[in-house]
């Protein structure tokens, strides 16, 4: 019974692990154990673009004002326009003169994680792609349009690239009066940040007041992503992806598809109107996100246009008199999920890192990660201290289960005679066993505790790891250069394309010795699971990434020695 009730333990981790690594396939586009890779919606170029022009004609406006205000569809897909490419220290962007909107930033410091010879990209409009930041005004009282990011503008003269030595780069974009109203747009970015400064200034060139609303929307479609297999929308999938939102009332709130699905090809309020918050498009380690200034009223407002969603926030303005101007400064954040960095620009912002459902537990492992990296200055060092002190806190803990399976050990013998001698007696045999651990005081399961114990810290680690862009491209020594990735020093199995590396080889062999220290089950049988399980879910640890493999080889290398010093000192061979 007691090496069943093992056996049952042994069973539900390596099932915990079995759905992680179907998680890790699914999130790299591979065929998972419950069913083949979603295809990627195709959609023809025609259609795409129509899909976008029909998207921004229908922005998301508040109060009741119709979607369909603005430029219409046709004459904007017509409408010319010339590309703008800026670059700075960590970004390359593109922004276009139709609606002065940003369509494509390049992560110069990161590479992308299908094609490393190409850096990481956020924004874009290309092909079925449409990933944008945008931003307009339209009449809270209705009537003729207001300038919106489908008017056409004119780029002023300037710099367009951060030169050495100067901290900071502007573009300036003009639009003609549009609805009695000129607008003037200015981008401003400064040396090694991803934060955007956007200012809005409106002028009322005509002979009435205007009562304006200014939008910020986020537009993306819902294609997944390169070399992701899941809904490109969805929570189902290995770490979030999707439209979020964070105010002062709800807090962080995911918009989840079914949800913007449900009300159709219409603009619908997600949440109260309130005086704080911001929304944001995620994605796996970077996002992009719309902030403004606290203290001022503003709605959130999601749609969903043909295989387009979009996020906005819009915020009602003073109504501006006749030749009066209006100023509005906004910032558009597309970068890293710098976790750190985060929590000082916006309260909530750095709630868009995804742990999943261990956040209580992953958010100290990080904490405890982030001030031990700023000791050793090394992330795979830092792993290696985080185990140490987890061993050390759970010293106690895993002495007595340790102890536990050496006495095991040591009455083994005894339990083998037992069992042949009492085999045609199950009951009278089990009484014995019982009895004999009465008299040994052993604790059958004390030595299932350490796994128990250590399981929910695994996958909470699993998940640090997993959305830490901290850790993307994170060397450790010698031959692991990204503690993200697996390791493939050996190169890669045909069969399964399972990468080869020694962590892995040396955490199999660690798990085997484990099983060697341990007692054997007296079952034949269950004695052969004992080895089998171990080569099993090593197995998995191939597919893992490199951080997740050294921590689990390093509790295993701190377990053998504490276990080989209690038999010692027990006297168990």
């Amino acid at each position: 019974m007691t090496d069943m009730r093992r056996t049952l333990l042994w069973v539900v981790f390596i099932m915990s692990l079995v759905l992680l690594w179907d998680g890790w396939n699914k999130h790299n586009g591979h065929p998972t154990m419950f069913g083949m890779p979603v295809a990627e919606t195709s959609t023809a170029a025609a259609s795409a673009a129509a899909s976008s022009v029909a998207g921004a004609a229908s922005v998301a406006a508040a109060g009741g004002v119709p979607a369909t205000a603005g430029v219409p569809a046709a004459a904007a897909a017509s409408a010319p326009s010339e590309q703008i490419t800026v670059q700075t220290d960590v970004m390359k962007l593109t922004l276009d003169t139709l609606g002065a909107t940003v369509t494509r930033t390049e992560l110069t410091r990161y590479q992308d994680s299908v094609d490393p010879s190409r850096p990481v990209v956020l924004f874009d409009q290309t092909g079925s792609r449409h990933y944008l930041a945008q931003t307009g005004f339209f009449n809270a009282a209705g009537g003729a349009p207001l300038p919106r990011h489908l008017s056409p503008f004119t780029v002023a003269p300037g710099e367009r690239t951060l030169k050495d030595g100067a901290n900071e780069l502007s573009v300036r974009f003009e639009s003609p009066e549009i609805g009695g109203a000129k607008l003037v747009k200015t981008y401003t970015f400064k040396r090694g940040e991803y934060t955007i400064g956007v200012k809005h200034e409106l002028t009322n060139v005509s002979d009435a007041p205007i009562t304006p609303k200014v939008y910020l929307q986020l537009l993306r479609d819902g294609n997944p992503p390169e070399g992701q297999s899941t809904s490109y929308f969805s929570s189902t999938g290995f770490t979030y992806t999707g439209p979020a939102v964070y105010n002062d009332a709800s807090k962080f709130k995911k918009i989840e598809p079914a949800e913007i699905d449900k009300r159709g090809a219409s603009p619908s309020k997600v949440e109260a109107t309130t005086n704080e918050g911001w929304v944001a498009m995620i994605q796996h380690h970077f996002f992009s996100a719309w902030l403004l200034p606290a203290g001022k009223q503003r709605e959130f407002v999601t749609n969903k246009i043909g295989n387009d969603y979009t996020v906005a926030m819009v915020q009602p303005l003073d109504t501006l008199q006749p030749g009066a101007t209006v100023t509005h400064e906004a910032t558009l954040y597309a970068g890293p999920q710098d976790e750190k960095k985060l929590e000082a620009m916006e309260p909530g912002l750095e709630l868009v890192k995804d742990y999943g459902r261990v956040t209580i537990l992953a958010k100290p492992l990080f904490w405890l990660l982030d001030h031990l990296h700023t000791l050793l200055g090394n992330w795979g060092w830092s792993i290696i201290a985080l185990v140490v002190l987890l061993k050390i806190a759970f010293y106690w803990l895993n002495a007595s289960a340790y102890k536990s399976q050496a006495k095991m050990k040591a009455v083994n013998p005894r339990i083998m005679e037992m069992r042949e001698r009492l085999k045609d007696k199950p009951q009278e045999m089990q009484q014995e066993m019982m009895r004999i651990y009465r008299e040994e005081k052993i604790n059958p399961l004390g030595g299932c505790l350490p796994i128990v114990v250590q399981m929910p810290f695994f996958i909470a680690l699993y998940w640090v790891l997993l959305a830490s862009v901290e850790m993307r491209g994170a060397p450790w020594l010698g031959w692991v250069t990204d503690l993200s990735q697996p390791d493939s020093l050996f190169g890669v199995f045909p069969l399964g394309d399972m990468p080869i590396g020694p962590l892995p080889i040396l955490m199999t062999l660690s798990s085997l010795l484990q099983v060697a220290l341990g007692p054997k089950a007296p079952d034949p049988m269950q004695a052969k699971m004992m080895w089998l399980m171990p080569l099993m879910f090593s197995f998995m640890f191939f597919y893992f990434p490199s951080g997740l493999v050294l921590y689990w080889l390093t509790n295993n290398v701190l377990s053998i020695a504490q276990q080989w010093f209690i038999n010692k000192r027990l006297g168990v061979a």
